[in-house]
């Protein structure tokens, strides 16, 4: 009996080869001879994730090579998949050993996309037949890893995933085939020199920026007024305010004139009431909350916390990534509990522990499907370790350990007094806080403070029935226009599907009926945005571009800028993963959309004024004529800038990133002219060693010039 055990990366794959005994490293796979698992050899393989793709409309129909309105829609009567030329040998090492298994252990990652990957490679490899075992476990401990293969699932079990995943992607492919298509042609027609990507969920995430664009643009500050008070009380001084504001002078000095207000006045102290109150701990954190988390207060991407958590997996320190529950099990909550203090030794963090027992709020078996909350694994790091993580890695790693180990610390108490101050039968109030004991709060130190804990300061003893003074003034103010959206925030409101919530109830609610993406795809569907330039990102604030703005005024009142609908989409999609939906149903739903879209798409168009927002995208996108063919510009194209005559056959390019640095469109501009670019420090060769150059640009190829007159070398060197 051949076992051969099909994992999802290399990394993975050794991972697994750690909980066994006799493994030796093969070309594309790992040998294991372990009776205790195995009672003969075992082979343990793997993909570069997606060994697998959709073939290109060519492969289909001929006439499906050329973009043209005519041939659209492209709806293929059979989906087939090929190996791209880069992942062929190690497709034939798989589909060899596949070939001469009797059994297949499916080892992926133990979610939806995971299942696709497996069997899309086990299909395309002509095994589908065999039987299959799966494995799904959230860590990559050895210990967790052991106990995985020692209680195996029956494979079919799983087949829903796959075919809910490979929904996905189809339905991706199609909208995108035919959505890029036919507004590129649509708004070629119109004059723009740009070809653009149509997706299920990143059209409707840009459209949202878009919308919030709008609102600033269109925003009109108005003035307001309001009352304050600066009351002296025996101990101290505090601002209180008159909870009403005023739209104009008139009725401001009209209740001051009615109250026979004065810049000083008598006032008392007519109520007081102190409330102790205390908060819980925050929930435990999925993907989305913590990627929201790293990007508010330390300006991490998404994308980035993603690559971080994963390498924090990998290296067995934290539990699978890519969950969307902030709940675990009581199996997880015991042996956490068990690890307790050395989890406290770890981030420095004594404490008498409060909650030792388990809390809905955290431990609940009804709320984990396919994984658990993000938790720190049974490993525990030796300071070695965790001095070999970045300092990114540590934030990450920490902001885990730190929100687990709230569960288990005291209440935030504190005191909230409300005090209302009577001036002249005005009613002024204020509001303060007072910490009684830091709780779970001292876990995470000096983090920003709150809009609500600014608004809330500490005030000096008071007492009702007081009587103090207070001096009048009035403040002028208007009305801010919304800010862009962080990346942070972008994420919520994916989850959201459009609802700017950060109430933890309120996106409980919504999370089972709403929102578009997953976690495992939303960090990468803002990364395709700024690929595609349709965003850009400065100090974490997130604008869309002239070419973006583009795509949305031609997309509008159409299903395509409808996080509803891609939301409905992702609800249908899990009914097929659970077995309670089909494929093809969906795949119906959508290939009646395009034919709707083709149909209406280019009077849409027609109808919109368009030519302003070209007329900008191809003022601000033009770098320079291209120095290759004499005839295009050279414009923005997201990861390279290049030549707008592209499909006429025009190959000239800039990378964006060159060495491990970025190349400004200045630096481009200045390559274009013949110069050289400002200096670029720390960009990497093949010696991994930094070093810092300029760059010129020579017959289309990029130069080095170092300073201190030393020889020129090529780039390509």
């Amino acid at each position: 009996m051949t076992t051969v055990i099909l994992a999802e990366k290399p990394s993975q794959a050794k991972a697994y080869a750690a909980a066994f005994r006799n493994t030796k490293a093969k070309d594309g796979y790992i040998e294991v001879n372990d009776d205790q698992f195995f009672p003969s050899p075992a082979y343990i393989t793997y993909g570069f994730g997606h060994l697998t793709q959709l073939v290109e409309p060519s492969h289909y129909k001929q006439e499906w090579k050329q973009w043209k309105l005519t041939t659209l829609p492209i709806l293929p009567d059979q989906y087939k998949f090929e190996v791209p030329k880069d992942k062929r040998k190690q497709f034939s090492i798989v589909k060899n050993l596949l070939k001469q298994a009797s059994e297949i252990i499916v080892a992926t990652d133990p979610d939806r996309e995971g299942e696709n990957i497996a069997r899309s490679i086990i299909q395309l490899a002509g095994q589908s037949r065999k039987p299959t075992k799966r494995l799904w476990i959230n860590s990559l401990e050895v210990e967790a890893i052991k106990q995985g293969f020692q209680h195996l699932q029956d494979g079919k079990s799983y087949l829903s995933l796959y075919e809910e995943a490979q929904t996905r992607q189809i339905g991706d492919w199609l909208v995108g085939m035919n959505g890029s298509r036919l507004y590129s042609l649509l708004l070629q027609k119109k004059g723009i020199r740009e070809s653009f990507s149509i997706g299920r969920v990143q059209t409707p995430t840009l459209f949202m920026i878009y919308q919030r664009k709008k609102e600033i643009d269109e925003f009109t500050p108005v003035p307001f007024y309001e009352l304050l008070a600066d009351v002296k009380v025996q101990e101290g001084q505090f601002q209180a305010k008159y909870p009403k504001q005023f739209k104009n002078k008139e009725d401001l000095h009209q209740i001051i004139k009615n109250h026979q207000l004065e810049k000083e006045n008598d006032a008392i102290i007519e109520k007081l009431q102190k409330t102790k109150k205390k908060m819980g701990s925050p929930k435990l954190h999925s993907l989305s909350t913590l990627q929201t988390k790293a990007n508010k207060v330390w300006g991490i991407s998404p994308s980035q916390v993603l690559k971080m958590m994963q390498s924090l997996y990998e290296k067995k320190l934290l539990s699978y990534p890519r969950t969307d529950t902030q709940h675990i099990t009581p199996s997880e909550f015991s042996y956490l509990k068990e690890n307790l203090t050395s989890y406290q030794q770890l981030a420095n963090q004594s404490f008498e522990p409060t909650y030792l027992h388990a809390r809905k709020k955290f431990v609940d078996s009804s709320k984990v499907q396919e994984h658990y909350a993000i938790i720190p694994t049974k490993k525990i790091p030796t300071k070695a370790v965790i001095d070999r993580l970045s300092d990114r890695e540590k934030k990450i790693y920490f902001e885990v350990v730190h929100t687990t180990l709230a569960m288990f610390h005291d209440d935030y108490h504190f005191e909230e007094t409300k005090v209302d101050v009577n001036i002249h039968d005005l009613i002024f109030k204020a509001t303060g806080k007072v910490d009684i004991k830091r709780g779970w709060k001292e876990l995470f130190g000096k983090e920003k403070a709150s809009k609500q804990d600014k608004q809330t300061p500490k005030l000096p003893v008071i007492h009702q029935g007081e009587n103090c003074t207070a001096s009048l003034k009035t403040k002028e103010d208007m009305t801010k226009p919304p800010k862009p959206y962080t990346e942070g925030q972008l994420i919520t409101m994916m989850k959201t599907a459009g609802k700017m919530i950060e109430d933890e109830v309120a996106q409980e609610t919504l999370k089972e009926t709403e929102g578009i993406g997953t976690e495992a795809t939303r960090a990468n569907i803002i990364e395709t945005l700024k690929n595609q330039n349709y965003i850009s990102v400065t100090k974490n604030s997130v604008t869309i571009t002239p070419k973006g703005i583009i795509l949305c005024q031609a997309v509008d009142e159409t299903l395509l800028a409808s996080p509803e609908m891609t939301a409905k989409w992702e609800q249908f999609l899990k009914k097929i993963g659970q077995g309670d939906g089909q494929q093809k149903t969906l795949l119906k739903s959508i290939e009646k959309f395009l034919y709707h879209l083709i149909s209406q798409a280019p009077k849409d168009i027609d109808s919109r004024p368009l030519d302003t927002a070209i007329q900008q995208a191809q003022i601000k996108e033009e770098l320079a004529l291209c120095p290759s063919c004499k005839k295009g510009s050279i414009i923005d194209k997201g990861k390279v800038y290049g030549c707008s005559q592209y499909k006429e056959g025009c190959q000239f390019v800039i990378p964006k990133r060159f060495l491990g640095k970025s190349i400004s469109a200045t630096n481009a501009k200045k390559l274009l002219a013949g110069k050289k670019t400002s200096l670029i420090k720390g960009m990497k060769g093949k010696s991994k060693k930094p070093f810092n150059a300029y760059l010129k640009l020579k017959d289309g190829k990029l130069e080095f010039e170092f300073a201190q007159k030393r020889k020129r070398s090529s780039a390509s060197s």
